[in-house]
């Protein structure tokens, strides 16, 4: 329901779609919805005198019902200034939206990977985890260079461009997140 909502909101935020931005609101109260029963769920199984390695599990399951939570934040995040966008009038080249795109693929790239690891027990796309960590890192240093490079060339509005530096921070840290998730299988 995360890795959908995040996709559903940069769809929002680039296309400017209302119904994509309702989609995403709604979406977020079962995530907050189903981390407060989970979590709820976790403490109390957490009672019980549990072997050791099921008790590492569920303290590995704390963490990434928290980072799945976090990613539906950014996700809400990303419908806000969608928002925002539609009621300020602020517009994002194609450029931009291009830029977006390809690092919200990336983002996407890593969650299911982090995901499949996680849900599966098995660690055989760490490599590709970490090395699309690296690429995404590299990516948002790029992207917040040029920005201000546009900016200092009154090629971006302020808001345009603030925007835009708030969004390729939240999918960076989507993907911070999402790394969290593959390594909550490895052994501390």
């Amino acid at each position: 329901v995360a890795l959908s909502n995040l996709e559903i909101s940069m769809r929002a935020l680039c296309e400017l779609g209302e119904k994509d931005i309702e989609e995403v609101y709604r979406r977020e109260k079962y995530i907050d919805f189903l981390n407060r029963k989970i979590t709820d769920y976790l403490v109390k199984v957490n009672e019980i005198e549990l072997p050791l390695a099921d008790a590492r599990l569920i303290g590995g399951l704390f963490h990434v019902v928290n980072d799945i939570e976090r990613i539906g934040d950014h996700a809400e995040n990303f419908a806000d200034s969608a928002k925002d966008r539609i009621e300020r009038g602020i517009g994002f080249s194609d450029k931009a939206k291009k830029q977006l795109h390809d690092m919200t693929e990336e983002v996407v790239k890593i969650l299911e990977y982090s995901l499949d690891m996680f849900t599966h027990r098995d660690p055989k796309h760490m490599q590709d985890i970490l090395t699309l960590e690296d690429d995404i890192d590299e990516r948002e240093r790029k992207l917040q260079r040029a920005h201000v490079k546009r900016l200092t060339k009154n090629k971006c509005t302020p808001e345009a461009g603030m925007l835009f530096s708030d969004t390729i921070s939240g999918l960076e840290r989507v993907a911070d997140h999402a790394t969290n998730i593959a390594f909550a299988i490895m052994d501390p």
